[in-house]
Order: structure tokens, then C-alpha cells, then sequence
């Protein structure tokens, strides 16, 4: 992880369950006597964000309705360290803001961006009962609504018009896009991590431990062809916003993305983010 990640170390289970009393049913002791949770329960998963989002990031509350993306909190404030380093490569100013593209019911990346780096943030979302949630998320902490909106894109086939307005200015937008192109791809991915996670293949079947409704996990084309849509998008913004960033989870995605990316004239930067065993990278670019 990045070098200013708190989350480097073993999560602090006690001091956790401390600020966040519900956490502590789900900690139990593996077999070298070490206290854990067990990651193939999504309830499990949870609570444990929750309470790091108490702990470290002075969030009051924060829910998310059933079936919608919990997001791993560690790999979500990676991505914005580095790109708090890209924007002081270029970024004089004091004032950031950032739009979230598919900001989701959690709302994580603006919660995160101005809890750590004191950011403002657009958050958007094509579903609107995520958008409410996102807005009860932000209305859970008293001062966050006064640097953190929540935007509704009713239009699907757009991914930044209509949610970028004439004359505004960000220094970078985000974005946790789709990765599958289908649900049948989404389950057999989930079923190779519950795996790993759990021995007992018996007890193995489709409950995502991160969970997510189909917009957040899957679209047509997947996650290349999501991006590919929003490389061409930002063309017409290129002077709105810095730094165009998003995440990348398929190392095999990247050569036709940068082949669009060159064709377009766009300046580019791919930085990889390590956690644990899982590789991911973030892709940025500029015109």
C-alpha cells in the first residue's frame, strides 16, 4: 500500500470494536490464536468498514441498503493517496474538488476525500435509490454537506454530462467502474474469491462479501468498454478537470485503452496499487 496508508498494519479488531459495539460478534480467534473476522461474511465485512470509517475518518454514521456495494476501505484511500500525489505534481491550489463518477449508496470516495485531505466532492450516480443513501451518508455527519454533493445522472448512455456543469472546475474526477460485462462473469469470480476464503466449499454460493447491485458490478462490454466511453466523454471536458482517473482491476484492458488514449492526443499515467496479493491499478490522463 501507499506509504501513508494507515491501514499498512493488522486492523486494531479491539479498538474497533470499541467505537463501533456491533463489530465485536464477528471477531473470533483463527488458528494461530489471532483475532480476525471471517471475510467471506459480507455482514462481517460491514460492520468491520464501518468501524474503521468511526475510527479512523470521524464519520458519525454510515449504512448502505441491503445488496448494495460495501467497499474495502484500505484499497479506497490507496487510490486517493496517490492521487493526492499526482495533483501536487501540477495543482498549486490549497482547495481541491473531485467528482465521483458512480459514487454508489457508500458514498466512500467523497466521505474519504475530505475526511483525509479535507477535498470537496461531486458525488454522482445513475440509481437513484443509491443517491439518496449516498445523501443520508453525507447527512450523517454534521459539516460534510457543506462540502459534499450528491448528484443524480438520469441519463445512462452519459457518464460525465449532465453531471458537470458549464464553468465548473476539478482538479480530478474518480471512478470505481464496472468490471464484469455479464452477471454470470461477476459469479464466477465471486465463487473463485469465496474459495480462497473459506476452505469449506460446501458452504459456497453467490453472497458477495462486498456485495453490489448489477450497475455497480456489470455492464455491457464490462469494465474496457465503460472506460473506453468515458476516455471519449472527457474529451469535451478536458478543460474542466485535471486529472481524469479510474480504477483499473484487468491488466489485460490497458493496451486498448492506451491505443485510445494516444489516439486521442491525451497524456497518461498508469500507477499500480498492491494490496495484499490483489494488484489493481489507477489509470489517469490529461489533455
Amino acid at each position: 500500500m501507499h506509504p501513508n496508508n494507515i491501514h499498512n498494519e493488522a486492523y486494531p479488531l479491539v479498538a474497533l470494536q470499541e467505537k463501533h459495539l456491533p463489530l465485536k460478534k464477528f471477531i473470533h480467534h483463527n488458528s494461530h490464536g489471532k483475532e480476525t473476522i471471517d471475510f467471506a461474511n459480507p455482514e462481517a465485512v460491514f460492520h468491520l468498514n464501518k468501524a474503521l470509517l468511526k475510527h479512523y475518518y470521524r464519520v458519525t454514521d454510515w449504512n448502505i441498503p441491503s445488496g448494495y456495494l460495501c467497499p474495502p476501505i484500505p484499497s479506497r484511500v490507496d487510490y486517493l493517496h496517490h492521487l493526492n500525489d499526482l495533483l501536487h505534481e501540477k495543482t498549486p491550489s490549497d482547495t481541491i474538488k473531485i467528482v465521483d463518477i458512480g459514487t454508489g449508496a457508500n458514498c466512500i470516495y467523497a466521505l474519504l476525500a475530505h475526511q483525509v485531505f479535507q477535498w470537496d466532492a461531486v458525488g454522482c450516480d445513475i440509481d437513484i435509490k443509491a443517491v439518496h443513501a449516498a445523501q443520508e451518508n453525507v447527512n450523517a455527519t454534521i459539516g460534510l454537506s457543506e462540502h459534499i454533493e450528491i448528484r443524480h445522472q438520469d441519463n445512462n448512455t452519459n457518464i460525465l454530462d449532465g453531471v458537470i456543469a458549464t464553468n465548473e472546475y476539478y482538479h480530478a474526477s474518480v471512478c470505481n467502474p464496472p468490471f464484469y460485462a455479464s452477471a454470470e462473469d461477476a459469479n464466477s469470480n465471486t465463487l473463485q474469491k469465496l474459495k480462497k476464503l473459506n476452505s469449506d466449499t460446501s458452504k459456497h454460493q453467490i453472497v458477495r462479501n462486498f456485495k453490489g447491485q448489477p450497475n455497480e458490478l456489470w455492464c455491457n462490454g464490462g469494465e474496457a468498454l465503460f472506460i473506453k466511453r468515458m476516455i471519449k466523454q472527457s474529451v469535451a471536458f478536458q478543460k474542466q478537470v485535471g486529472w481524469f482517473t479510474t480504477l483499473i482491476s484487468k491488466g489485460d484492458n490497458l493496451p486498448k485503452l492506451l491505443k485510445l488514449l494516444n489516439k486521442l492526443k491525451a497524456k497518461h499515467r498508469i500507477i499500480e496499487m498492491k494490496h495484499g496479493s490483489k494488484i489493481t491499478r489507477m489509470l489517469a490522463w490529461h489533455f
